[in-house]
């Protein structure tokens, strides 16, 4: 759509604007596109935990869980913080898990191909 042309009644700034927030939502969801991604988050929407503990609660190897984390954490959805050695991941903001519940709710239990 040529964004120069204002449609449906919304003002050229006002297009701008919804624009730019479905922009940054593309992003968003492109970061959580990723099936084990998704899964990370949604563990962490019951608590914080460590890299250990995702890897030993998805049966994955250490550097696949660190290399999703930095994704998730680089698109400002994943938070850290430092206790001694072990560093606890947890949800960076509210609206994330609100959104991950909603989500889940969507697709509930026995809906697998």
């Amino acid at each position: 759509m040529d964004l120069s042309t204002p449609q449906s009644g919304h003002s050229d700034h006002k297009l701008r604007k919804l624009s730019a927030r479905a922009r940054t939502a593309s992003t968003v969801l492109k970061a959580l596109s990723h099936h084990n991604r998704l899964l990370i988050l949604y563990l962490l929407t019951e608590r914080e935990r460590t890299v250990g503990e995702l890897e030993e609660l998805l049966g994955v190897q250490q550097a696949m869980v660190s290399q999703q984390l930095a994704r998730l954490r680089m698109e400002g959805l994943v938070s850290s913080r430092r206790d001694g050695r072990l560093i606890y991941y947890r949800i960076a903001k509210a609206e994330t898990v609100t959104f991950l519940r909603s989500l889940f709710v969507m697709f509930p239990e026995g809906e697998e191909d």
